[in-house]
């Protein structure tokens, strides 16, 4: 009898320790980003800012690209018909990249070729940088965050080992799984942030890509315009 309660007890008591260890590992997604320590400040306002940036440029190119495709149809039987005024009006209208380089080549009809060339090159150059505007610190945040993420684990073992290094007797392996993975933390932080970062900027490079594409050709459709007139 006495022995029956005595493998009653412990299996309840083991029953218990493995209901309390299951329960430690239950350990929720926002505690292990606290459980990283400082360096994760970097990273979330990396992420923050990767974010930002990607959204800004989003807006950015979708309004660039609303240029209508019946623009240049407009603008040509207008440059055709002497109605260079209406021309101007019809440009002013669209806030586009492509509107705002045939606006300017309609204004300087009757200069030069070259120079009608010259300035829808200029106006051109001012486009695509504000369409790549903030592309390269999209670029930076890509390759920084996973830098920022491997100095917070090599800090975070360094500060493991000290630890380890000051406990008397023998060491517990449960101090040093747990050192170990919240140091690693920092790490698949770091390169969560630097792949939504590097995803987002190649799919904006490609976007612009498709919109300085089209500016070319609108420009040498302009050009041919004006040497058929």
């Amino acid at each position: 009898m006495t022995l029956l309660q005595t493998l009653s007890t412990d299996s309840l008591s083991s029953m218990d320790s493995l209901a309390m260890d299951a329960g430690a590992q239950n350990i929720g997604l926002l505690d292990l980003l606290v459980k990283g320590g400082y360096m994760m400040v970097p990273l979330y306002l990396l992420f923050v800012l990767a974010i930002f940036i990607f959204v800004q440029k989003l807006i950015t190119l979708s309004k660039a690209a609303k240029t209508p495709g019946h623009l240049m149809d407009q603008v040509k039987v207008l440059v055709q018909s002497g109605q260079i005024e209406k021309a101007k009006m019809l440009c002013a209208g669209e806030n586009t990249p492509v509107a705002n380089m045939i606006a300017k080549g309609v204004d300087r009809i009757g200069s030069p070729l070259k120079n009608i060339e010259v300035s829808i090159e200029n106006v051109g150059k001012i486009e695509i940088y504000k369409l790549e505007k903030n592309l390269g610190l999209l670029a930076t945040v890509s390759g920084a965050a996973p830098m920022i993420g491997f100095l917070g684990t090599v800090t975070g073992m360094i500060q493991a080992f000290i630890s380890i290094a000051q406990e008397e007797g023998m060491v517990s392996p449960k101090l040093l799984s747990s050192g170990i993975y919240e140091a690693m933390i920092t790490t698949a932080a770091g390169l969560v942030v630097g792949i939504i970062a590097y995803l987002g900027y190649n799919y904006l490079v490609t976007q612009v890509s498709k919109l300085v594409h089209n500016m070319e050709y609108t420009s040498i459709e302009f050009i041919d315009l004006l040497q058929d007139k």
